[in-house]
C-alpha cells in the first residue's frame, strides 16, 4: 500500500496533470456516513452569473465584497445541497476565485441565508469560452477585435479564457483521478453534427481547416464519479451555448443541440470508439452506472429558441428519470405576469429573462432510472416570501433533487 505521504503526492500529481483541485477529509466523511447512515442526497445546478468581462476581475470583485455572492451564497445556505454545479463561475488557473467563495461567502453566514456551508470537495477545470480561435468565426471579416467581436471569434463565446466557467462543490469525495472531460472533443467527430451552413450559398459556415479544429462543447462536459453514501454517482456536468446571438446560419442554435446530444450519445448503447475524453480514453458511461445530469442547457422543453427536441434528448433518452420535474410558486408568478404564450408548464421555469423574453425551463437535474427521487424544487419564492430578496443575484434560479439511498 501506499504510504500517506506518497498517496498524497500521486494525488498532487494527477491535480497538476488535468489541473483541477479537490479538497477534503475522507475520514471524516466515513464517520459521518457510519453515525447518520444513508440519507436522501440532495444535488442541484444554480447558474449563479458570477462572470466578468475582466480576466481576474471576478477574482478582485470576491476580494472586495460582493453583493451578488453574497445573494448566491445565501441561496445554497438556505438550500444546502450535498453536491451542486455552479455554472458561470469564472474560472482561473490558480483556483482563487474558487478559494476565495468557500472562505469569504460560503464560511460565513449571509444575510438572508442560513448556516455557514462547508464542502470539503471541489472540481474544477479550464473551459472553452473566451480562448481565441485564431479564426474568424462570425465571418465579419475580422479575426479577433474588441468586445464582444473578439469573443465570438473565441472557441466558446467569452472575454477572456475561462470567464463563465463551471465549479462543482460537494460534502462527499471526487475521484477525479477517473474524472473525464471533453473540452478538446471536436463538434466534426459526433456522428450526424449538425454542422451550420450558409443560408446564401448552402456551403459549410466553417472552412474546412476550421471544422477540423472545432471543439463541440462551449466551455467543457464533465464526467465526475462522487462517492456518496447513496453509492457511487456520476455526475454528468455541462453548460451548452445559448441557441441565440447568431445568424440565419443558426450556428450557437446548431451547436447547443448537438453538445446536448453529447450526453444521450454518452448514455447510449453500444461500443463508442470515436467518443474519447481528453486524456483519449473511449467509450460512453457503463450500462449499470448511475447518473445525474446537472447544468442550464439553454433548452425549454417546448417553449423558446432552441431547436426543436434539443432538450428532450436528455429528458426523453430511456436512462433518464425525468418523472420528477422540480416547480416553484415564484416561476408560475411571474409567467403570469409576463404573460407570454407558454406550451410547458411555467412552473418548472428555472429562468427569468425580463418583459422581452420572459421564464423558461433551462436547468436541469435529471437521474438515472436506477435512482430513486424523493422530491425537489426550485429555489423562486413568490414576490414578498422569504428568500425572494435573493432572486436578483442571477437570472436564473437553483434547482435540486433529492435522491433517496439504493
Amino acid at each position: 500500500m501506499l504510504t500517506a505521504a506518497l498517496l498524497v503526492a500521486a494525488l498532487l500529481l494527477v491535480a497538476a496533470c488535468v489541473r483541477v483541485r479537490t479538497h477534503g477529509d475522507r475520514d471524516a466523511w466515513a464517520r459521518d456516513t457510519l453515525a447518520n447512515g444513508p440519507a436522501a442526497l440532495r444535488i442541484a445546478t444554480y447558474n449563479t452569473s458570477l462572470n466578468d468581462d475582466r480576466a481576474g476581475g471576478l477574482v478582485a470583485r470576491l476580494e472586495a465584497g460582493d453583493a451578488n455572492a453574497m445573494k448566491v451564497a445565501a441561496v445554497l445556505q438556505r438550500v444546502r445541497p450535498d453536491v451542486v454545479l455552479l455554472n458561470e463561475f469564472d474560472y482561473d488557473e490558480a483556483h482563487r476565485a474558487a478559494d476565495l467563495f468557500q472562505q469569504r461567502y460560503l464560511d460565513v453566514r449571509q444575510a438572508g441565508g442560513g448556516e455557514a456551508l462547508r464542502y470539503p470537495y471541489r472540481y474544477l477545470a479550464p473551459v472553452n469560452t473566451g480562448v481565441p480561435s485564431g479564426y474568424d468565426l462570425d465571418r465579419n471579416g475580422r479575426v479577433g477585435g474588441d468586445g464582444r467581436e473578439a469573443g465570438n471569434d473565441a472557441w466558446g463565446f467569452g472575454l477572456h479564457p475561462g470567464q463563465y466557467g463551471m465549479l462543482v462543490l460537494s460534502r462527499y469525495p471526487i475521484a477525479s483521478s477517473e474524472a473525464r472531460t471533453f473540452q478538446r472533443f471536436r463538434w466534426k467527430d459526433l456522428p450526424g453534427a449538425r454542422a451550420p451552413r450558409d443560408p446564401k450559398t448552402g456551403e459549410a459556415w466553417y472552412a474546412p481547416e476550421v471544422w477540423a479544429r472545432f471543439p463541440l462543447s462551449s466551455k467543457s462536459h464533465w464526467d465526475l464519479p462522487i462517492d456518496t453514501p447513496a453509492g457511487r454517482i456520476h455526475v454528468l456536468a455541462a453548460h451548452p451555448t445559448p441557441p441565440v446571438f447568431d445568424g440565419p446560419e443558426n450556428r450557437n442554435g446548431l451547436r447547443n443541440h448537438d453538445e446536448i446530444r453529447f450526453w444521450a450519445e454518452y448514455l447510449s448503447s453500444g461500443d463508442r470508439p470515436w467518443l474519447c475524453d481528453d486524456a483519449g480514453r473511449c467509450g460512453g458511461l457503463a450500462a449499470e452506472a448511475a447518473f445525474v445530469i446537472l447544468g442550464d442547457h439553454n433548452a425549454d422543453p417546448v417553449d423558446g429558441d432552441g431547436e426543436p427536441g434539443a432538450a428532450a434528448q436528455m429528458i426523453d433518452h430511456p436512462r433518464v428519470n425525468a418523472a420528477v420535474a422540480p416547480t416553484s410558486e415564484g416561476a408560475a408568478e411571474r409567467a403570469r405576469e409576463y404573460g407570454f404564450p407558454r406550451r410547458g408548464d411555467v412552473a418548472t421555469h428555472t429562468g427569468d429573462f425580463g418583459p422581452n423574453t420572459g421564464t423558461l425551463r433551462l436547468d436541469y437535474v435529471l437521474p438515472s432510472k436506477n435512482l430513486p427521487v424523493r422530491g425537489g424544487g426550485v429555489f423562486w419564492p413568490e414576490k414578498g416570501a422569504p428568500g425572494s430578496e435573493l432572486l436578483d443575484a442571477s437570472d436564473h434560479h437553483l434547482v435540486w433533487l433529492d435522491i433517496g439511498p439504493r
